[in-house]
């Protein structure tokens, strides 16, 4: 809201300007005049409105040679195949990629990442608990920092000429009336620096960050039955000779570490298990009597058993997860959820030269689970 002095002082500039159109305003009473101050008072408060919303949020930070890495060469390329537009959530610890969490009916895909995993300098604020939401073209994100490497690969000098800053700004685009947010990329090199504005949404309201952050708590639940897949690559090979005979999949994981796949069609079945994988969580040891009956049996009789479950998804869904290994994880891990509700898949990371968890980096996808009866 404007002061008592900000009023009076643009009343006084109000009625000044009009000395300068004597002629024009000859004609207008004191209800005239007062009608027009007031429309001019009303552009004033939409003027102060607009400029709170500009400084209504602030992000600032700085990548690190890791951090450009990871997005560069493994993340983005990955989140970029799992579709154009995702969600950036950032919270005061955490930078966080989401699809399709929020009203989505493809693949849910999260990647988060802690701050020290991506930033040597990172410093965010807003009226909303310090957080800020919004959507952006992975694509053109992706192409921001690859630009940024290369011209730093080009023309930097040293290990500090490496580090890209990042904010988020608003700019008065051409021929537009009201400005625009942007992710702004500025990239040192040895004798300029190169700007890059990648647009964005409006951020979120306040109602829809809170709703983005619920949706993102329900995804954090895990399977009662994780098994390891160690070769993705094995996985994603015979995924690629199976969409060509239909478009849905069977996944099945018991307790005893195994996976099945399996595609049907009228006159032609497809299906590979990946036996004794490691479980986590809830396991169970085969029963010795099962061992020589058919896969097939063997499932139906872990499923009676509660040893067992078994989904049906989409084959185009399935394959799509699979392009996670983009990123490089050196784990997968699937599981059904409680109740068949969806497949998730938890990708593990090591701290390169070691084999510990990098507990700062975590990425998965949930896949829909179809209704067989409606196939």
């Amino acid at each position: 809201m404007l002061c008592a002095r900000s009023l009076y002082f643009h009343k006084r500039r109000f009625y000044k300007g009009l000395y300068h159109f004597p002629s024009e305003f000859q004609a207008l009473n004191n209800f005239g005049l007062i009608f027009i101050f007031s429309i001019y008072l009303g552009l004033l408060l939409e003027e102060e409105e607009n400029r709170k919303v500009e400084i209504k949020f602030k992000a600032f930070s700085i990548l690190t040679e890791h951090g450009v890495s990871l997005l560069e060469r493994l993340f983005l390329p990955a989140l970029d195949k799992m579709g154009k537009i995702c969600y950036l959530f950032l919270t005061r610890d955490h930078a966080i990629f989401q699809h399709n969490l929020v009203n989505g009916d493809g693949v849910q895909c999260i990647a988060q990442f802690r701050k020290e995993a991506l930033f040597d300098d990172y410093r965010i604020s807003s009226q909303n608990e310090d957080r800020i939401a919004f959507t952006i073209d992975v694509s053109l994100l992706l192409r921001a920092v690859q630009i940024s490497v290369s011209i730093c690969t080009e023309f930097g000098n040293g290990p500090s000429a490496n580090r890209l800053q990042i904010k988020l700004v608003k700019k008065l685009p051409p021929n537009c009336t009201q400005p625009m947010p942007f992710l702004t990329f500025e990239t040192k090199g040895y004798k300029s620096a190169v700007i890059q504005d990648v647009p964005i949404s409006k951020p979120l309201s306040r109602a829809q960050v809170l709703e983005l952050h619920t949706a993102l708590d329900m995804a954090q639940d895990l399977p009662q039955t994780l098994v390891q897949v160690p070769d993705l690559n094995q996985l994603q090979n015979f995924v690629d000779r199976m969409k060509h005979v239909g478009d849905l999949l069977n996944v099945s994981i018991s307790k005893y570490g195994d996976l099945h796949v399996q595609i049907s069609k009228t006159l032609i079945t497809l299906g590979a298990e990946f036996c004794k994988l490691l479980v986590v969580g809830e396991q169970a040891e085969a029963p010795s009597e099962d061992r020589n009956l058919g896969v097939q049996t063997r499932l139906e009789r872990a499923i009676s058993r509660g040893d067992a479950q078994s989904v049906q998804v989409s084959v185009r869904h399935f394959s799509r997860s699979l392009q996670c290994h983009l990123a490089k994880p050196d784990y997968a891990f699937y599981g059904i959820a409680p109740q068949g509700a969806c497949v998730t898949v938890i990708f593990e990371f090591f701290i390169p030269g070691t084999r510990q968890t990098d507990k700062s980096i975590s990425l998965h996808c949930r896949l829909p689970v179809l209704d067989p009866g409606s196939s």
